[in-house]
């Protein structure tokens, strides 16, 4: 025997402490000797035994998913002497939650010899359970605020708090949060926060009627230090008396607050970074058991993240807010009118929890009565997507007045992207694709070029239409590769439906320039309520129509539709003179007598200054032949083209110079002037108002 097991009176220490394991009735205790055959077991242990059940039950656990995992463990423990302590197995049959907690150790004689062991078992069911509501009520946590709805938020925080902690759960908001608007700071009490109650849920299925129903104001209750304190702190836990005596024990308050044969009540404020979005309460009716600590955390965990998904959801409305009316000022008009064609764009942001992105249209009337069509998609959605689509439509814009072709033009923007990548800290998310057409009225000669763009859909004006055969270059950002201009001819009445590629729900599998099954079957379609069809409107109307969701697209929907014009053969006049000075006086001659055919003999003094100017020009540096034109429509375009590359720059002459006075004459005459280049030579224009335009 151990020294110390005696006292000085001689007794028996040890003896003492197993009468102690022996005796008591709530640890189960079952001695066995080295055979694992039962030595001597406590009332507990006969009690704890099922009905009929052997002496060696709980080696076995006969009927469990444990059979036999208990004498494997012991077999272990009587071998090596490291006792077990703690092992939860199951105590039932196969569906039952009942667990047992077994603590095992080796028994030895006073010479260290092994005697047999000795199996400690407490039934740890209750807390099992408790284990397992608050792990599925953590786990169904994490579906709180996902959809970025404050009321959807609510009705995520009813969801676990029953049946995780009560039989019935609600939860009401502040005026503020119901309108969208951000609370402020601290409490302001409940009167003034004028509460409503947003969701509530029962474990039977069915509210009670006496109670506040989802939509009712939240009836005012005079507030106590003990009420008032919780709400921008801890929670609040009352039986069912001291709820009544919060109430004032008023009957009506009573009966609108509490539900009948309530137990017990656990309250707690939506709050976070010092704002108060709301409040939650959880009943107990059927359950007798007062709300624990381990309750209470549980209650304060769910209701921060309920209040920190609704902070998000504030977050993310203000930021998407600001984007979509910065995306929305920075597009053109919806609907344009020009000598060139007319046009009816249309802008979807995505729907759901994504934020709106970078992707815009324009159509721009450039020189000549041209127009430019254009429609691009930044990488990535918010803020940063938006401010990237407005430098890039700014530099398209600019680009465009330079009369630079569409794939001059896309690589100057190539470069641009690149500068704005290795200005970025995140050069992964900076990028885009783009489509820029450029249409004539004159010649009825469309261009086009795309920079990792899906083609835009051609359709003739007898329904008839297919795909651009534009071949897409790389998107902007990658550089070094050229881009292609793919050149055709429309008739008047051609509609071009350019669109990003949300309008066809890309797949990635498909890359930028494919089409899915959705976009297999658009260009025929298309072609067939163009055919029936005066109304872009209505078109862009049926091609959103065909999204999964309309009203809230999978990605960002841009489409701009734009129907071709021509400008009359009559309006139109052209000559062609040699590099003589002769051609000066022969160019303003043929010039006053076509003003004089189209009514135009106001503007003849102007017109006629600026084609000597410019002729004169032509013939100083120039060798080769000079073309004149003239384009009539709400606008007076001149027009003198010749084989030169030389730039022409407008600038102030002194009162000494004897020349430079010409470019600067012009500007004063016309509406607006510039140059383009074409593949030889150069084309300077002028655009005068006309009063009857």
């Amino acid at each position: 025997m151990a020294a110390g097991s005696h006292d000085a009176g001689g007794w028996d220490r040890d003896s003492a402490l197993a009468r102690a394991l022996l005796s008591q009735d709530d640890i189960a205790v079952l001695e066995l000797d080295t055979e694992f055959r039962p030595v001597r077991m406590n009332a507990a242990y006969k009690a704890m035994r099922p009905a009929g059940a052997g002496e060696e039950w709980l080696l076995d656990l006969p009927g469990t998913a444990a059979h036999g995992a208990v004498r494997t463990f012991m077999a272990r423990v009587a071998g090596t002497g490291t006792p077990v302590v703690g092992a939860e197995y199951p105590l039932g049959p196969p569906g039952s939650d009942r667990v047992v907690s077994l603590t095992c150790v080796r028994l030895a004689d006073p010479l260290g010899a092994p005697v047999g062991v000795a199996i400690a078992a407490v039934e740890v069911t209750e807390r099992h359970r408790t284990q397992q509501r608050l792990s599925a009520a953590y786990r169904d946590a994490f579906e709180i605020g996902g959809s970025l709805d404050v009321v959807n938020s609510a009705r995520d925080l009813v969801a676990v708090l029953v049946p995780a902690l009560g039989d019935l759960a609600c939860v009401e908001f502040p005026e503020d949060v119901l309108r969208g608007r951000d609370p402020q700071p601290g409490y302001i009490g409940r009167e003034a926060s004028a509460p409503r109650r947003v969701a509530v849920k029962a474990a039977d299925g069915t509210w009670p009627a006496a109670l506040v129903q989802v939509g009712e104001a939240v009836p005012f209750v005079p507030e106590q230090p003990a009420t008032a304190a919780p709400a921008v702190g801890g929670a609040l836990v009352a039986d069912a008396e001291t709820a009544r005596a919060f109430l004032g024990h008023d009957p009506e308050l009573i009966e609108r607050f509490l539900p009948e044969g309530v137990r017990h009540v656990l309250g707690c404020p939506l709050h976070h970074r010092g704002r108060f979005f709301g409040y939650a309460q959880v009943y107990r009716v059927e359950d007798p058991e007062p709300f624990s600590d381990t309750d209470v955390e549980l209650m304060q965990d769910l209701c921060h993240r309920t209040a920190l998904a609704i902070d998000n959801a504030f977050r993310f409305t203000r930021e998407h807010r600001t984007a979509v009316v910065l995306q929305q000022s920075l597009l053109p008009p919806a609907a344009t009118e020009t000598a060139a064609a007319e046009t009816a764009g249309l802008y979807l942001p995505a729907g759901g929890g994504i934020s709106v992105g970078g992707d815009w249209y324009d159509a721009f009337p450039i020189s000549s009565l041209r127009m430019a069509l254009v429609v691009g998609d930044v990488i990535g959605h918010g803020l940063q997507a938006t401010a990237t689509m407005a430098r890039l439509r700014t530099a398209v814009q600019t680009l465009a007045d330079l009369d630079l072709p569409p794939d001059e033009l896309l690589t100057r923007l190539d470069d641009l992207v690149q500068r704005m990548m290795a200005e970025s800290e995140q050069p992964d998310t900076v990028g885009a694709s783009c489509l820029f057409a450029v249409y004539d009225p004159v010649t009825r000669v469309c261009q086009m070029a795309s920079a990792g763009h899906p083609p835009p859909v051609i359709v003739l004006p007898d329904g008839s239409a297919e795909y651009a055969p534009v071949i897409p270059g790389p998107t902007l950002g990658v550089g070094d590769n050229p881009f292609e201009v793919y050149t055709t001819t429309l008739p008047v009445g051609s509609v071009l439906a350019l669109y990003t590629d949300g309008l066809l729900r890309r797949d990635d599998e498909a890359g930028r320039g494919g089409a899915t099954a959705l976009g297999a079957g658009l260009p025929a379609e298309l072609g067939q309520l163009v055919a029936t069809s005066d109304s872009l409107d209505d078109i862009a109307s049926w091609m959103t129509g065909r999204l999964a969701v309309p009203e809230q697209p999978e990605d960002d929907v841009t489409l701009l539709l734009a129907r071709t014009r021509a400008v009359a053969e009559q309006s139109t006049a052209t000559w062609e003179y040699a590099a003589d000075p002769a051609a000066v006086h022969d160019a303003r001659t043929d010039v006053l007598g076509r003003l004089a055919v189209w009514g135009l003999e106001k503007e003849a003094f102007a017109t006629e200054l600026i084609v000597s100017e410019l002729v004169t020009n032509a013939m100083r540096y120039a060798s080769g032949p000079i073309v004149l034109r003239l384009i009539r429509d709400r606008v007076l375009v001149c027009e003198v083209s010749d084989p030169s590359n030389t730039q022409p720059r407008l600038r102030r002459a002194l009162n000494t110079d004897e020349g430079g006075r010409g470019l600067f004459l012009i500007a004063q005459l016309s509406t607006r002037w510039g140059c383009r280049y074409g593949a030889r030579g150069k084309t300077i224009w002028t655009e005068q108002v006309l009063e009857s335009g």
